[in-house]
């Protein structure tokens, strides 16, 4: 059996509060499992709305957070497990670009700045002159020079300038993998499509996979190569982008279609929002499908079984509800 590049086992994550916090503990991740083949090179979507554990996700294998409970494995080991060079080597191999691309920059230091760490950390190129041209053949990958932006701050650049930045620095290590989150809500519908032609990019020529976390349906649909719906840190539907969008099997899944408008001013929007409290929603739910206070197909079975995430319309498009099991299960 081929090792996975990315494997994600049992991921839980439950926050809690201190010891005089009386609410109850906030569940980001609930058992979640994911698997990410070596090769080829693939852009996977995490998608899903606000609160339903994707940035968690993200995070936990960046290994900014620590899961409650569960694994997570790059190449078959434990990345809580590594050793000091093992970590390194798997920062070198993981790495990320973030939704706001001034947070990430000092603004008291030239873009330069960004790149010498970089190069001296990892131990990037055989002298200054070979990490000069490191540097500028990765600029040249999204589309800029060294001449143009290496002696400015960040103020003076773009939005869309210091994101394409911040997908050269990740670049420059020659990742096998890169957890993009929310990379292109910050910058206008423009340079939209050239960060996503550059996600393209590097998966079909430099063979770099992309974890890409997203609300977005639209840029997902048109990016990923496997889209994985989260609904309250698990996993509602997953499949390729054209079947999961096109017709989504899972009852929050449509719901979640159904909620985008149409490009049509003259189409009125039929969708009626109902609103809920958020009393349940923070519940730890170790019985029953999470979905079942919302949901309109819901049986009785429901509220006590976690159902499994099973085929729907063949094994590549399975979505965790009773409606598709099998009738043995399904009672």
């Amino acid at each position: 059996m081929v090792t996975p590049l990315l494997e994600v086992k049992q991921a839980t994550k439950v926050y809690r509060g201190g010891p005089l916090d009386k609410r109850p503990p906030v569940v980001a991740l609930q058992a979640l499992n994911l698997r990410m083949a070596d090769r080829p090179a693939r852009i996977t979507t995490i998608a899903g709305e606000s609160g339903s554990g994707k940035t968690t996700l993200a995070h936990a294998i960046l290994g900014f957070t620590e899961l409650t409970e569960g694994q997570i494995l790059f190449r078959g080991c434990d990345i809580t497990a590594l050793d000091a060079d093992e970590r390194l080597n798997y920062r070198r191999n993981v790495q990320a670009i973030f939704q706001n691309p001034y947070d990430v920059y000092n603004p008291f230091y030239r873009v330069r700045h960004v790149f010498g760490q970089l190069v001296r950390h990892f131990k990037v190129g055989a002298g200054q002159s070979a990490r000069r041209d490191e540097i500028e053949a990765a600029l040249n990958v999204v589309g800029l020079r060294g001449s143009e932006v290496l002696n400015k701050f960040p103020h003076q650049l773009s939005g869309g300038q210091r994101q394409r930045i911040m997908m050269a620095r990740a670049y420059l290590l020659r990742p096998a993998l890169i957890v993009a989150d929310e990379p292109v809500s910050m910058v206008d519908a423009s340079l939209r499509a050239m960060i996503l032609d550059i996600m393209v990019r590097l998966r079909d020529r430099h063979h770099i996979s992309f974890l890409y976390i997203t609300h977005d349906l639209s840029t997902a649909y048109q990016v990923s190569d496997e889209i994985h719906i989260l609904y309250r840190g698990t996993l509602a539907e997953t499949g390729e982008p054209t079947r999961v969008i096109k017709e989504p099997k899972h009852p929050y899944v449509q719901e979640l279609v159904r909620s985008i408008p149409l490009p049509d001013p003259t189409t009125r929007w039929q969708t009626e929002v109902s609103p809920t409290t958020d009393d349940w929603s923070r519940e730890v739910i170790t019985t029953g499908c999470t979905y079942y206070h919302r949901c309109p197909q819901r049986m009785d079975h429901c509220s006590t079984r976690r159902p499994a995430l099973y085929d729907t319309d063949g094994p590549l498009h399975r979505a965790s509800c009773f409606l598709y099991a099998p009738k043995e299960d399904g009672k």
